[in-house]
C-alpha cells in the first residue's frame, strides 16, 4: 500500500503497543526508529534510513504481516485505525525522542510470562528494562557483526 512512512509508524505504534500506554508505544516507536538510525549491522544494511524497509523487514514485526503460521493475521497495521495519540507518538520518534530505558534499544517482545530473557535474540542484545508487556534490548558488540 501506499501509506507514508509516518502512517505506517502510526499503525505499527496502535498494532504493537495500543495496550500498553503511553510510555510503551514510546518504546516501540524508538525501536523502530533506532533500527532506521542503525549505524552499522543488519538494520544499517536492511533499513538504509527508511521505516518501511524496517517495517516491512521480514519476521521482524507480527503487526507487519497479513498471514502468520499461513493463517490470516487480523492484528495487521492494514486493519489499524490509528488515532491523534499514534501520530503524535510517530511524529515524536521521528523527530528523534527516545525515552531513557530504551534509548538505544533494537529489541522488543512480549514474553507472555512474568520474566525478561537475559539475551534477545541469541546474543546479540541484552536485557534493558520491561515497559508493559515488552521486554526491551540494547545491542551487544555481537549485534554490529551481523
Amino acid at each position: 500500500m501506499a501509506y507514508s512512512e509516518r502512517e505506517l509508524l502510526a499503525r505499527l505504534i496502535q498494532c504493537e503497543a495500543g495496550g500498553e500506554g503511553e510510555n510503551g508505544m514510546k518504546a516501540v516507536a524508538g525501536v523502530v526508529m533506532n533500527r532506521v538510525e542503525a549505524r552499522g549491522g543488519e538494520y544499517a544494511r536492511v533499513g538504509q534510513g527508511s521505516i518501511r524497509n524496517i517495517i516491512f523487514q521480514p519476521y521482524q514485526f507480527v503487526c507487519a504481516s497479513e498471514i502468520e503460521g499461513g493463517v490470516y493475521n487480523p492484528q495487521n497495521i492494514y486493519n489499524m485505525r490509528p488515532e491523534q495519540i499514534h501520530y503524535d507518538i510517530a511524529d515524536w520518534a521521528m523527530a528523534g525522542n527516545r525515552l531513557g530505558d530504551v534509548a538505544e534499544s533494537l529489541w522488543f517482545y512480549n514474553p507472555f510470562g512474568p520474566t525478561c530473557r537475559s539475551f534477545f535474540p541469541s546474543s546479540v542484545g541484552y536485557w534493558q528494562t520491561r515497559i508493559g508487556n515488552h521486554c526491551f534490548y540494547n545491542p551487544t558488540n555481537a549485534y554490529y557483526q551481523t
